[in-house]
């Protein structure tokens, strides 16, 4: 139940790049609020230049942002209106939000969304990779064990894998990537997207590796690296009604052994799944 003498939580998305990608709402509510949330002030104050925000900010990053969250939401609670911003992009996606935002939906503070770029989704939607179905993996730890163990976990994962990566570990990801999910697994670099050198690569995992490895300037800016999906199983489960359906009508005329020689010539199915659907609805 939203508490009607509170302020409102905006959470704002701003560029990942191009500051042309700033949309006319952000602006309007960064200037209207009473302070900017920011995860790092310096960095925003660009931003905020830039647009000729006055707005004073203060900043919420993972080191502080429990305490700072329980503050803001007092302020909300008393009339205040925050707005809530990360470095670049869509807040909480791979970067600090969680707890303020949680916390004021809790208090019944009215959280309002100002849509806007999200790195994620701008390499998914211009990578020629699945979209129907994807998941966002975020950052992978920085040692190649851990990391690796998380990638296995993934390995038979049949939508879209989606991964940011930063500049100082992008060889070793990808040679990672290579060793579990294969040489021949389709997948697309996006780095810097929006910016000057932006650069979208899809091809596979280990000729991605020797391109990025062959140009330091591949090397450089910030990354996100999309995973084609391993191959779904094929459904058999309307195989395997069809056969029970024969089998039942066969068992009633001839022997098990028969039975199984004939609905293997009638469906094409291996002998050894057809003898086990038969024993199980002989011993029924």
């Amino acid at each position: 139940m939203n508490n009607q003498d509170s302020g409102t939580l905006y959470v704002v998305a701003t560029p990942i790049g191009n500051l042309g990608d700033m949309s006319q709402r952000a602006i309007e509510v960064l200037k209207q609020v009473d302070v900017i949330a920011a995860e790092d002030t310096r960095h925003s104050g660009r931003l905020l230049q830039h647009f000729v925000i006055s707005t004073s900010a203060i900043a919420v990053h993972e080191h502080n942002e429990t305490k700072v969250s329980a503050d803001l939401v007092k302020r909300l609670e008393q009339g205040e209106s925050i707005a809530l911003i990360s470095d670049a992009g869509t807040p909480l996606v791979s970067d600090p939000g969680y707890h303020l935002i949680r916390m004021a939906g809790d208090a019944g503070i009215t959280v309002t969304p100002i849509p806007g770029a999200c790195a994620a989704i701008t390499a998914l939607s211009a990578s020629g990779m699945p979209s129907d179905h994807f998941s966002f993996e975020g950052f992978l730890p920085s040692k190649s064990a851990a990391r690796k163990a998380i990638l296995e976990k993934r390995v038979n994962e049949t939508g879209t894998l989606i991964f940011y990566e930063s500049p100082h570990r992008i060889l070793d990801t990808l040679k990672d990537m290579t060793d579990i999910f294969g040489a021949e697994r389709e997948s697309v670099m996006a780095r810097e997207l929006t910016k000057k050198f932006e650069t979208i690569k899809r091809a596979p995992l280990a000729e991605l590796l020797s391109f990025v490895k062959a140009d330091n300037d591949q090397q450089k800016g910030e990354f996100v690296i999309l995973i084609h999906g391993a191959e779904k199983e094929p459904d058999t489960s309307a195989d395997t009604q069809e056969l029970q359906r024969v089998l039942k009508i066969l068992l009633n005329r001839v022997s098990l052994k028969e039975a199984v020689a004939i609905a293997v010539e009638i469906t094409s199915l291996k002998k050894n799944q057809v003898y086990e659907q038969a024993v199980m609805l002989k011993n029924k």
